[in-house]
C-alpha cells in the first residue's frame, strides 16, 4: 500500500525487456504525493526519458500514476505503466494477480502475471487519412520519403486510448533507413492530435511486426518501446491485415540507430461476433537502480 507521508524515491526501470541493454527506460518516482505539477515536470525534463511516472496514494485504486514526457503531461503510457507496476511488485506494494491504476482519465485494470505487467486498453477506433484531411504525400514527406511514395496500405489513425498514425512499409530495410523530419511529424501530430507516428513492417521473422515510433510533439524523437501504440497496431493487424488470432508479439527498438530491443505482448479480447472488445498490452520490467532525486 502506498504511504502518502513517505519521502519520494526515484528509480530507473526498463520496460519490455529482461536485459539491461534493451527495453525502454522510464523514471519512476514513488511516494510523489507532495510533489507539485511543476516539480514533476522539472524532474521529467531533467531525467530526459521519454516518460517519467509519478506514483501516489489512491482512493479508488492501488496507486495513482501520472505521466510526464520532457515537455508535457500525458494521460497514459504503456511502457512507464509496465515499469511502474514491475517496481511496485518488486517493492511488495502490490501483488499478483492484479491491481488498479488511477489515471487522470479514471481507473485502469492492471494484470500482474508470471512476472509480467499488462495494461488494459479500449476497443480500437480508426480514421482514414481522408477523414482527417491529410494526404499520403504529406506523411511520406514527413518520414523523409518521396512525396509519391507508394505505401503498401494507406496510413490510418488508430486509437485505443490515445491516437497514433500507423504507417506500413514493405520491409525492415525501408524501416531502418527512414530519416524522419521531426518538425514535419510534430506539425502533423499537433494537427491530428497524435502522440506520434508508429511505422511498422510485418516482413520480419521473429515477431508479428517490428516498428519504430516518432513522437517529437511530445519531446520524443524516437522511442524504443510504446505499449500504447502496440495495442492499436495489433488491432490493425487483426482488423485490416487478416491476422486472425488473439495474441501478438511486436518488436520495437531493434532498428533504431542505437538499438534497444523491446518485446511487447498484446492480447486481444473478442466478443461473440469476434470483434475486438478490448485488449491488454504488456511485458517484462527490469528494475535497474535507484537514482538520487535531490540532485534533479
Amino acid at each position: 500500500m502506498m504511504n502518502s507521508e513517505s519521502v519520494p524515491e526515484l528509480y530507473l526501470v526498463k520496460a519490455f525487456t529482461k536485459q539491461a541493454t534493451g527495453g525502454n527506460a522510464a523514471g519512476v518516482v514513488l511516494f510523489a504525493d507532495k510533489l507539485s505539477k511543476d516539480r514533476k515536470q522539472q524532474i521529467a525534463a531533467s531525467l530526459g526519458f521519454s516518460e517519467t511516472a509519478f506514483v501516489s496514494a489512491s482512493a479508488i485504486g492501488d496507486a495513482k500514476v501520472e505521466f510526464f514526457t520532457p515537455n508535457r503531461q500525458i494521460p497514459h503510457c504503456g511502457h512507464a505503466t509496465v515499469a511502474t507496476f514491475g517496481l511496485l511488485v518488486e517493492k511488495n506494494l502490490v501483488q499478483e494477480p492484479s491491481a488498479v491504476k488511477e489515471s487522470i482519465e479514471g481507473p485502469r485494470q492492471i494484470d500482474l502475471l508470471s512476472g509480467k505487467v499488462y495494461q488494459s486498453q479500449l476497443a480500437p477506433t480508426y480514421n482514414s487519412l481522408t477523414e482527417v484531411d491529410m494526404l499520403p504525400s504529406e506523411v511520406a514527406s514527413a518520414l523523409g520519403l518521396t512525396a509519391d511514395y507508394a505505401f503498401p496500405a494507406e496510413p490510418v489513425v488508430a486509437n485505443t486510448g490515445v491516437s497514433f498514425l500507423l504507417v506500413q512499409v514493405p520491409d525492415e530495410e525501408t524501416l531502418k533507413a527512414l530519416q524522419p523530419l521531426q518538425d514535419k511529424i510534430a506539425a502533423i501530430s499537433e494537427k491530428l492530435d497524435l502522440v506520434g507516428f508508429y511505422v511498422f513492417t510485418t516482413a520480419t521473422a521473429q515477431a508479428d511486426a517490428t516498428a519504430r515510433m516518432f513522437a517529437p510533439a511530445y519531446g520524443i524523437p524516437e522511442e524504443s518501446a510504446t505499449g500504447m501504440a502496440a495495442g492499436p497496431l495489433a488491432c490493425y493487424l487483426y482488423d485490416f491485415l487478416n491476422f486472425k488470432k488473439q495474441s501478438f508479439l511486436l518488436h520495437q527498438g531493434y532498428l533504431m540507430q542505437l538499438p534497444s530491443p523491446s518485446q511487447i505482448e498484446v492480447k486481444l479480447q473478442l466478443d461473440a461476433q469476434e470483434h475486438i472488445a478490448g485488449l491488454k498490452a504488456g511485458g517484462h520490467a527490469l528494475v535497474v537502480k535507484q537514482l538520487e532525486l535531490a540532485q534533479l
